[in-house]
């Protein structure tokens, strides 16, 4: 081993490690990796910014930006729509909605297309009276097998067809992995329907929907201010700063019974009735401090704030989002103020204790209060996904109708190369802004960026590894380690290696740091490296052992009321159907 391979495998060592340590969010982990493979000298300094320009990077950003503009259509949830005749039975309910979010993953990002269906899927439980546990796992576990039908299904097939195109100088094309991804996605999802969602822990299963979830009088209290009361003379501004942070005056009961907004500036009453929004915990010690006493109940007046335009919203945090580890008063603060946080739910379990020092995680279901008027812009300026009802919008036929034909021009633009797909993918997206389905700031709204800046960092630092020889090395040691044993052997352990890191870390970097050695394998046997792209292409994308293996798992974790150590149940017996069909068929469509 040479002292540029040590440097390189130790930078690879470092960043797995600091990737599954979780310390630093992926895109700086893999910047700092890139800034190290510099300063080393593993690569030349100006190569160390072209992967922001590599094809497959312009590529995902395209794909990301289009399945906003087909959110924006309502393609998915009318589909959704028309099959809730098929959710009588848990077994229907489960295949019709996962078979969905499948077949629209093979074609839109698979995070976009979940995005869409859980509020789907939430409404159906509801109305079916069934438990979310028993549809969200599945449902996310589908929109992943989704992803492995077509090259945009996924981030990992485009980074892969990307890897082809410079060792063998022809990328794949946007259905080659469909002769392996179809058959799994399709026995994957009758797997989660008949048997998968009997293995989520009948506790789960049992547990009341989320729009349950909060009892909203544990939160509102209508109350009177006595004529002792330390708060009469204030102005109600100053009354909300002496209550404390964890109770705010929310609304002013009127004479008529109605509740109107609160003036801040004018002076509280002895006798004034108010609405305040407290954790019951907090509710007596607030009461006796300041002299208050109850007035009514509260959850009629409730429904009256929400028709004078006070509306309450149940959000999930999704992955990624800017408040994803920032407290309650951040979120409220870059709401710009249009969002007032009331609880906050973790595990499908409200959380009881000060908001203050609750930081918020992907996941979490949020109970907010807001204007209707402005709701829906805070909840996207901030990634948050609203529940049903409110999340749940339809639009009209021909714009389901137009943004189908637009993405259908694009894909066979791509598939018969007339021109380049990242082309092909960046004219649609011209194309949905002329016809009014995106707007101009969406654009830049509906891309990951830490996704980005980690392909376009990592991408450097693999290549990195390639010229040192060190994936060379690597690839050595592993057909080393199976030279007693058939070459199939070989395909499977690196089907097991990907699917583990992909577990804990996020697949495009698993993309990256597998690819190469699969090529490096592929070159060492002297055989072709097509079975091993694919294997590490349909291994990168099954992250179904942990919550935080994929974004789709993290996003039902909250509102399935899952926990951690629910996910292998169903997610270790479909990785192993997965390794034992996927290697036959990898190997008869991709021989060696």
């Amino acid at each position: 081993m040479t002292l540029d391979q040590l440097f390189a495998f130790l930078v690879l060592a470092g960043t797995l490690a600091m990737f599954i340590w979780g310390k630093f969010r992926y895109d700086v982990v893999a910047a700092m990796a890139l800034v190290v493979v510099c300063l080393l000298g593993l690569i030349e300094l100006n190569e160390a910014i072209m992967g922001f320009g590599n094809p497959a990077v312009i590529t995902v950003a395209a794909v990301l930006i289009i399945s906003h503009a087909l959110k924006n259509s309502g393609v998915v949830q009318l589909i959704g729509q028309k099959m809730q005749p098929l959710t009588v039975s848990p077994v229907m309910h489960v295949a019709s909605m996962s078979l969905v979010v499948a077949v629209a993953s093979a074609f839109m990002n698979n995070v976009g297309a979940m995005a869409v269906m859980l509020p789907v899927a939430l409404a159906s439980c509801a109305q079916r009276n069934r438990s979310p546990a028993i549809i969200l796992m599945p449902l996310a576990f589908g929109s992943i097998l989704g992803g492995l039908m077509t090259m945009i299904g996924t981030p990992p097939n485009i980074l892969i067809a990307q890897y082809r195109s410079q060792a063998l100088g022809e990328s794949y094309g946007m259905f080659d992995f469909s002769w392996v991804g179809v058959p799994i996605a399709l026995v994957g999802i009758i797997f989660v329907a008949v048997i998968g969602w009997r293995l989520v822990p009948k506790e789960r299963r049992g547990k009341r929907s989320p729009d349950q979830l909060f009892e909203i009088d544990d939160y509102f209290t209508e109350v009177r201010f006595r004529k002792d009361s330390k708060l009469v003379g204030l102005r109600y501004f100053e009354a909300d700063v002496a209550l404390g942070e964890d109770v705010e005056i929310t609304g002013r009961v009127r004479e008529t019974g109605s509740i109107s907004r609160v003036d801040r500036g004018a002076k509280v009453q002895a006798g004034d009735i108010v609405i305040i929004k407290a954790d019951p915990q907090d509710l007596k010690a607030v009461m006796d401090d300041a002299r208050l006493e109850l007035a009514a109940e509260t959850p009629a007046k409730i429904l009256e704030m929400e028709a004078d335009d006070i509306t309450l919203v149940e959000a999930v945090v999704s992955p990624g989002s800017r408040i994803e580890g920032r407290t309650v008063q951040v979120l409220q603060r870059w709401s710009g103020g249009q969002l007032h946080v009331l609880a906050i739910a973790r595990q499908g379990q409200p959380i009881r204790r000060r908001l203050g020092d609750v930081r918020i995680q992907a996941g979490d279901i949020i109970l907010m209060r807001g204007d209707e008027g402005n709701i829906t812009e805070g909840l996207s300026r901030l990634n948050l996904l609203p529940l049903p009802e409110r999340g749940l919008k339809l639009t009209s036929p021909r714009r389901v109708w137009s943004s189908l034909l637009v993405f259908g021009i694009a894909i066979a633009a791509g598939v018969t190369g007339v021109v380049p797909t990242a082309v092909a993918f960046i004219g649609a997206i011209v194309a949905y802004v002329l016809l009014d389905i995106l707007q101009p700031r969406e654009i830049y709204n509906a891309v990951d960026w830490p996704i980005i800046v980690l392909l376009g960092a990592l991408i450097p630092v693999g290549q990195a590894l390639e010229v040192t020889g060190t994936t060379a090395l690597i690839a050595a040691g592993l057909v080393h380690m199976t030279d007693a044993l058939p070459p199939w052997s070989l395909l499977v352990l690196m089907m097991i290696i990907t699917m583990t890191l992909s577990d804990v870390i996020n697949n495009a970097a698993t993309v990256v740091v597998m690819a190469p050695i699969g090529l490096a394998i592929a070159s060492s046997m002297g055989v072709s490296p097509d079975p091993f792209l694919m294997a590490v292409a349909v291994a990168a994308s099954c992250a179904f052992l942990t919550p935080i293996g994929h974004q789709s798992n993290t996003l039902v974790m909250g509102a399935g009321g899952y926990h951690f150590g629910d996910y292998w149940r169903m997610g270790l017996p479909l990785e192993i159907i997965i390794i034992c069909l996927g290697t036959p068929l990898i190997l008869f469509f991709w021989p060696l």
